[in-house]
């Protein structure tokens, strides 16, 4: 059975790409992970890199996604293992399979883009879809629960941690005061309206749909629970890259990776160390890799990519 049209054309090569496969160097024989294995670009050049030996775990919570990446993947054969869950999962499932350890790990965070081009999922500003927001379609709280029962201040709130968008309390009273709301459409023209037009290049909702889809999938907080683990599966010398796409989560991911590299994270005034900790990384990139400009011209909305890379200690 061959993909549908529109997602062929949702099949492009996934961001940095080139980038990915140069830091992970994979190998016959190797293990790698994809945290986020979406429409399976990077899962396909990790295991074409890797033949004819080397095998992939991908994760995504999208079912949909998962489709498509395995009929992306199917020439690989018991090569590739897709598992519909949270990358939080992943010392679970490597315990399942028998992996003590892994050659390589890839996470593409945040949306992607077929799910931003399939209106019914509520991603997207510009087109008029319900507002869902999901990334497991079968989870409870869809994002209409969120713009439709938040009192007021939690709204701003929340708009404002995780949209760091300064016009919040404006655009949280402005929502509140044209509940309820429906579709994105509604929503998006809301913002627009209390956010006085216009920014530029960017949307005025832009901001406010990334801190609602943030909130509603647990973004942040699962990608906390995910690094300590991503490192702890790495083998001796195995690299870890991270994609993120906005400042929350490429701080968290920066922060992670710096504390892990150093052998003190005490008080930089206190005398002596006591906290015993010890590097268990190497920093591969002290500032993120960024696309280049001929890739933000095919793909513009990998403009704002961050890439960072970790290889795991000898003796961590």
């Amino acid at each position: 059975m061959s993909l549908p049209n529109n997602q062929q054309r949702q099949l492009h090569q996934p961001v940095l790409y080139h980038e990915v496969l140069y830091a992970l160097q994979p190998r016959s024989m190797g293990r790698y992970v994809d945290a986020t294995v979406g429409a399976g670009g990077h899962a396909w050049g990790i295991l074409k890199a890797s033949s004819p030996d080397g095998r992939l775990l991908g994760f995504d919570l999208d079912p949909a996604a998962l489709q498509i990446a395995q009929q992306r993947l199917s020439n690989f054969d018991k090569r590739v293992i897709l598992v519909q869950a949270s990358y939080t999962c992943l010392s679970e499932q490597l315990q399942r399979l028998g992996w003590n350890a892994v050659e390589g790990i890839v996470a593409d965070l945040g949306v992607s883009s077929m799910q931003l081009d399939t209106p019914e999922r509520g991603f997207s500003i510009y087109a008029d879809g319900p507002l869902d927001m999901r990334f497991d379609p079968h989870q409870k709280q869809p994002v209409a629960e969120l713009v439709n029962s938040l009192p007021e201040e939690q709204l701003a709130n929340l708009i404002w941690k995780y949209g760091e968008e300064k016009m919040s309390r404006k655009i949280a009273h402005a929502i509140v005061q044209a509940r309820p709301l429906a579709t994105t459409k509604q929503l998006a023209e809301v913002i627009a309206k209390a956010a006085g037009g216009k920014r530029g290049h960017i949307h005025p909702a832009t901001r406010t749909f990334q801190a609602l889809r943030i909130a509603v999938n647990n973004e942040l907080e699962t990608l906390e629970q995910f690094l300590p683990q991503a490192i702890k599966a790495l083998a001796p010398r195995a690299r870890l890259a991270v994609i993120s796409f906005h400042s929350l989560e490429d701080r968290i991911v920066k922060q992670f990776f710096k504390q892990e590299s150093r052998n003190c994270i005490c008080p930089p005034r206190q005398p002596l160390c006591t906290c015993q900790h010890k590097a268990s990384i190497l920093l591969l990139t002290n500032q993120a890799i960024t696309p280049t400009a001929t890739e933000i011209q095919v793909n513009p909305r990998a403009r704002s990519a961050r890439l960072r890379i970790v290889e795991k200690l000898e003796m961590a």
